[in-house]
């Protein structure tokens, strides 16, 4: 069952530039910064109150982000649920005909087990799942 909405991931052109807006539009510095290899991409998280912005700049021109840019531009690119067992929702989403684009989770940002469901399930939508990797 979904928790609540642990984010919402942007895909931004210059990780730097997008950065300082949204420093100035919310008034905090970003409380995280990574880089998924696996993704190909480099990461800014905001949070204010329970809300999380999740920026997101490619690393790789084949990344999934790289390719959103090119075919869309700039823009909100998923929203992600938190979930307290990612691999029992996964199997329900399935059972309810959704189409989970990856079979096992695999490791995310910000200390999370990952999942995506394709967008063309959710009226456009990409959604991500994301449980919190507890060791």
């Amino acid at each position: 069952m979904v928790e609540k909405i642990e984010h919402i991931g942007i895909a931004v052109k210059d990780l730097e530039q997008a950065n300082t807006i949204y420093e100035n539009l919310l008034g905090i510095a970003p409380y995280k910064m990574e880089k998924v290899e696996s993704e190909g991409v480099s990461t800014s998280f905001f949070q204010t109150g329970e809300s999380k912005i999740e920026l997101l700049e490619a690393t790789n021109p084949e990344s999934a982000i790289a390719k959103f840019i090119a075919k869309k531009g700039e823009g909100v690119h998923h929203i992600a649920f938190a979930v307290k067992d990612i691999k029992a929702e996964m199997k329900r989403m399935s059972e309810l005909g959704f189409t989970i684009l990856n079979d096992e989770p695999k490791r995310g940002a910000d200390n999370k087990w990952v999942c995506f469901i394709h967008p063309k399930n959710t009226k456009g939508v990409l959604v991500e799942l994301c449980q919190e990797i507890k060791e």
